[in-house]
């Protein structure tokens, strides 16, 4: 490392699993950059319901992974591990890490991280790994989203579903995206979707029927899981693909699994934190080829709803709690 890098840092630590306010800043160590790792001068970190589940006790870091909760980062490259390729001190990135995002620095694998898009604040490009990493993973690889088939969302103004709605539509797809007000669907529409559904109102089971004249949903992403698991059986289109990235409603659910077979469904799902870095690297060169020149271009944007100081990470996770954010949530370090 150079001598202009601190030895120590501000970093966001877990006092005891609990609410937000067990979020406080603490002195730490920074980390050392090795072998194929850069370390990053953190301008911004996006904040995530795994880092909501990891305060509560319910989500430890993968073996080997910092404590310091935070998924993804934007800054600019401090200092380069001794087989680094890519990158050299100076570069600005955004990068997905399997942890230590609220931090000043951190250090991640030059392999998962990817150039800041062009016209992108610090902000924006920090709100963009998890989730596109996560919707490029489900929606595209493993729900094999095709030109001109229905997407259906749930969550359509969360992170993952802002995401969700202008990637699916950029490349094709029929979108309807569930959401819980009017303003929220009003919301869905003005990022692409072409129906959005409230469903505190209205059953989506039957507005996704009406919406696509009877088809359903060939793809179908949940967050939801519980009830929504038998729902998503009955909104899905014959040959449908049901992928599941979380259980916000719980990870259990009385299902008549006939609807599987007669439908020939597909319901799968996946995590991706704990997954390997050459997994998470065929991610991201697929998103530096197809979606960043989009977002590059103004065709695709990061929504972002609130920006937090670094220190008041607490705050930041209070605001995700009441669920009325639209887009992401992000701290900011100053840098």
């Amino acid at each position: 490392m150079t001598d202009t890098i601190p030895e120590t840092m501000t970093a966001i630590a877990i006092q005891d699993p609990g609410g937000p306010e067990v979020l406080v800043p603490e002195q730490r160590q920074v980390p050392h950059a090795y072998e194929h790792e850069i370390l990053v001068k953190v301008a911004a970190a996006g904040i995530n319901r795994p880092d909501v589940l990891q305060r509560q006790g319910l989500y430890p870091p993968p073996k080997g992974a910092s404590d310091i909760p935070g998924l993804e980062i934007a800054g600019t490259v401090a200092a380069v591990g001794r087989n680094v390729a890519r990158w050299k001190v100076g570069d600005t990135v955004t990068a997905l890490v399997p942890g230590g995002g609220y931090a000043e620095y951190c250090a991640v694998n030059e392999a998962t991280a990817l150039p800041v898009p062009d016209g992108l604040s610090m902000a924006e490009a920090a709100s963009l790994p998890e989730t596109f990493f996560t919707v490029w993973s489900n929606v595209f690889d493993r729900g094999r989203l095709q030109k001109g088939e229905v997407f259906l969302i749930h969550g359509g103004t969360s992170g993952i579903g802002t995401t969700a709605i202008q990637m699916a539509k950029a490349f094709g797809a029929r979108v309807i995206a569930t959401a819980g007000s009017d303003d929220k669907c009003a919301a869905c529409k003005k990022l692409g979707a072409d129906e959005a559904i409230n469903y505190q109102t209205t059953d989506y089971v039957e507005a996704v029927k009406a919406a696509s004249d009877g088809h359903g949903a060939d793809v179908i992403l949940d967050m939801v899981g519980g009830d929504y698991i038998e729902r998503n059986y009955k909104a899905a289109a014959v040959e449908g693909r049901i992928v599941q990235i979380a259980f916000l409603n719980g990870p259990t659910a009385d299902v008549d699994f006939r609807r599987l077979m007669m439908k020939r469904l597909t319901h799968t799902g996946s995590t991706l934190r704990a997954r390997e870095v050459p997994f998470k690297a065929e991610i991201a060169k697929a998103l530096e080829e197809k979606v960043w020149p989009l977002i590059a271009s103004g065709s695709i944007k990061p929504v972002i709803d609130s920006t937090f100081d670094l220190k008041d990470a607490s705050k930041a996770h209070e605001r995700m709690e009441t669920s009325g954010h639209i887009g992401k949530i992000v701290l900011t370090t100053g840098a």
